[in-house]
């Protein structure tokens, strides 16, 4: 008992940083009906980012936690939306007319260029981060096996929930997600409409790129140790979880993300830790024969 509710503990924090990568994805495939493959490669981005805040406040001498953390989010979440930005200019934009498998080509062309600039920026070894937020508190013991829930892990569960919570209402309550929730819709009735789709559209890439650096930032503080290739592993398992919970929802994304880390997670606890990835994706393929649009998705309608 206490053993699987530390597994649990420690599946709902993985699916929680899975989830808001996948939520980029599946806001862009609601959108333009396309996969950012990119998408991965900017949480890895996040990443570094979120490193080398830390490491510049540290030399400035900056030494509260929460400052540090506020800036390092703040300055993370800004230049991992430029990229956002640029990825839709450079890859996607230009192509949107072109036949479906061009955007594709050009997001894994993208993604290449991120991961070799990161190696060539960062080098190709691991970096390491002493832990920022060390210590939690002891929530139950039995039989000699204490469960622990770290300050860390407390940290993710509430900015990722305070972080869906905003971005819940905005796509509900304002009008860029109005604007969203149109161009999702039909994008062409939407420019008809006087909906500027190109800015819609670009922002949706700017708010994904964000929330996957600050899942990228919190990576960086529970895992203490990044390198360029995070990117396509925790991309490829975004990716799974936004097809589990249904491409072009929202609480699939998140859904997906945390069945996703529970999966990892018990299957690490109870099997063999190499196999956990084969254990997530064959869950997803059970998944897709008898619910094909996922766990929250609908069926694409035909429109003619």
């Amino acid at each position: 008992m206490a053993y699987a509710l530390q597994q649990l503990i420690n599946g709902v924090t993985l699916g929680m940083i899975y989830g808001l990568i996948a939520v980029g994805y599946t806001m862009v495939y609601g959108i333009i009906g396309m996969i950012n493959f990119a998408h991965g490669d900017v949480f890895m981005i996040g990443s570094f980012l979120s490193l080398i805040a830390i490491t510049g406040l540290s030399a400035l001498g900056v030494t509260s936690v929460p400052l540090t953390l506020a800036l390092t989010l703040v300055f993370a979440a800004a230049f991992a939306a430029i990229y956002g930005w640029a990825i839709e200019r450079i890859a996607y934009r230009p192509l949107r007319g072109s036949f479906r498998l061009a955007p594709l080509i050009s997001a894994i062309g993208m993604s290449i260029a991120l991961q070799n600039f990161a190696q060539v920026a960062q080098g190709a070894r691991d970096k390491n981060m002493p832990s920022m937020i060390p210590g939690g508190m002891s929530i139950f013991e039995q039989d000699g096996f204490v469960v622990q829930l770290s300050w860390m892990q407390i940290v993710i569960f509430v900015v990722t929930l305070s972080l869906l919570a905003i971005f819940t209402w905005l796509v509900t309550k304002t009008s860029l997600g109005r604007a969203m929730r149109a161009c999702e819709q039909d994008l062409k009735m939407a420019a008809l409409l006087g909906i500027d789709t190109n800015r819609t559209i670009s922002l949706t890439f700017v708010i994904g790129a964000a929330l996957a650096a600050v899942a990228g930032m919190m990576f960086l503080l529970y895992y203490g140790s990044i390198n360029f290739y995070i990117g396509f592993n925790a991309g490829v398992k975004a990716f799974t979880a936004a097809v589990l919970g249904g491409v072009g929802s929202l609480p699939g994304a998140v859904i997906g993300g945390l069945a996703i880390g529970l999966i990892e997670a018990f299957w690490s606890g109870y099997g063999s830790v190499q196999y956990k990835d084969v254990a997530a994706f064959s869950v997803l393929i059970i998944v897709l024969i008898f619910m094909p649009s996922g766990l929250l998705g609908r069926a694409d309608v035909e429109k003619v």
